[in-house]
């Protein structure tokens, strides 16, 4: 193997790393978008008694992401990443999943969560901030940034899941321990809903996960709470 195609490996490797490394950074708990504020309905669907322990934490967020909001976040994450891959606008798909919000509390969660990733993840781009719905905006900055589509899938469904688990242990209430277990349960539901929704259209939006609304309406007017939705 000649030094060209050696060096030529290593920088792709090495672009390849530094592009895992900027998706981490964004994805990260630390990263200021106030994720930890929100439960996406959890807090609710834990006070009417529909998640009481590690297993069905897992049946509720499995359903979420495979054919509830996670899912349809996904795909409107894949189609930003598309349209701003060929140089084309994300206004109408940032006005798609704002109007795809079910409830006030998912319109804020993910316009509140787009407007502060737009304004942290400045500090990468260069650019004024642009807010937009947050699965809109992971994908449009992740093309922008030759962060490959399933990757930054990946990434996203991870993060969500991670959060909610994290509200999780602190509502059900779960232990460390099964946290840690209900996340390993859950890499193989995030890398088959990320491949899935890589190849999924417009078409493929939807969901069959009513409860779940009907919990977040409901949480909107709970009297004690945590967290933000």
């Amino acid at each position: 193997m000649g030094t060209a195609t050696i060096t030529a490996m290593g920088t792709v490797m090495n672009d390849r790393t530094a592009h895992l490394v900027r998706l981490l950074s964004w994805l990260s708990p630390a990263f200021p978008v106030g994720a930890f504020a929100y439960s996406h309905g959890l807090e609710r669907a834990v006070h009417d008694g529909l998640i009481e322990d590690r297993s069905t934490l897992v049946d509720w967020l499995t359903t979420i992401i495979q054919a509830g909001s996670g899912w349809n976040d996904a795909v409107l994450l894949a189609q930003a990443w598309r349209l701003t891959s060929r140089g084309e606008s994300c206004a109408d798909i940032a006005e798609l999943a704002e109007a795809m919000a079910g409830t006030r509390e998912r319109h804020r969660e993910t316009t509140l969560q787009g407007e502060a990733f737009a304004q942290a993840v400045a500090h990468w781009t260069g650019e004024p901030p642009e807010p937009m719905p947050y699965a809109v905006a992971i994908g449009r900055v992740a093309a922008r940034h030759g962060i490959g589509l399933e990757n930054a899938l990946a990434g996203f469904l991870h993060a969500f899941t991670a959060n909610l688990i994290q509200a999780a242990i602190r509502l059900v209430p779960l232990g460390q321990r099964d946290g840690v277990l209900a996340l390993a349960a859950f890499e193989p539901v995030i890398l088959a809903t990320a491949r899935r929704a890589s190849l999924a259209m417009l078409d493929d939006l939807g969901a069959y996960t009513l409860m779940s609304d009907i919990v977040s309406m409901r949480h909107e007017t709970q009297y004690s709470r945590i967290f933000r939705s």
